[in-house]
C-alpha cells in the first residue's frame, strides 16, 4: 500500500467510519456508474453520459468531484477545442473489488440474468468466469464472514456506539 495524503473530507455525522468517508466520495449512483464505465474502458464524456444514463450536468459534477478526490484524472486528447478523457487513478483502480462485489450482489439478488460476466485470464491458462474470494494478504487464507472480527480504534466508541 502506498503512503498518500487523503483529500480533505467534510465532517461526517455519526460513527467515525471509513465506509462513511468512502461513500462521501463514491456513494452516489452516477459516481459509481462513471467508475464502472472507466473500468470497462470508456473514457470520453459522451460515452460515459450515454452508458450511465446520467444527466450531463450531474455527470459533470460527479466527474469533477471524483477528480478532486483523486479517483479520476482528466487527460487532454484534443487541443482545439480542448477535449479530455477520464482515467482512473490508483485510488480509482482500487475500487475494483467494490464494483465487483456490487455486480455479484446485483446478479445474485436483483436480476434474473447477469448483463455482464467478469472473466479471469491468468497468463498461460484458459480464461474463465471470475469467482473472486476474500483472501487475507497476511496469511493467504480465505476469510469468510465468520472469520472476521472488529476492533474499534476510535476513542469514545464501541460496537454499540458512543461510550461517553
Amino acid at each position: 500500500m502506498t503512503a498518500h495524503t487523503p483529500p480533505p473530507l467534510p465532517a461526517l455525522p455519526g460513527r467515525p467510519c471509513s465506509i462513511a468517508a468512502a461513500l462521501s466520495v463514491v456513494g452516489e449512483k452516477w459516481a459509481l456508474l462513471a467508475v464502472r464505465e472507466l473500468f470497462y474502458g470508456n473514457h470520453r464524456f459522451e460515452r460515459l453520459a450515454e452508458n450511465t444514463g446520467a444527466p450531463r450536468d450531474r455527470l459533470t459534477a460527479r466527474l469533477r468531484a471524483l477528480e478532486e478526490a483523486g479517483v479520476v484524472e482528466r487527460r487532454l486528447y484534443q487541443e482545439r477545442p480542448p477535449r479530455y478523457e477520464y482515467h482512473l487513478t490508483e485510488a480509482g483502480r482500487d475500487l475494483a473489488p467494490l464494483t465487483q462485489a456490487l455486480l455479484a450482489w446485483g446478479d445474485r439478488w436483483l436480476l434474473p440474468e447477469p448483463p455482464v460476466t467478469l472473466r479471469h485470464a491468468p497468463a498461460g491458462r484458459p480464461e474463465h468466469p471470475l469467482d473472486a474470494a476474500w483472501i487475507c494478504r497476511t496469511c493467504g487464507e480465505p476469510a469468510g464472514r465468520h472469520d472476521v472480527g472488529l476492533r474499534i480504534n476510535t476513542p469514545g466508541w464501541d460496537r454499540q456506539g458512543p461510550t461517553g
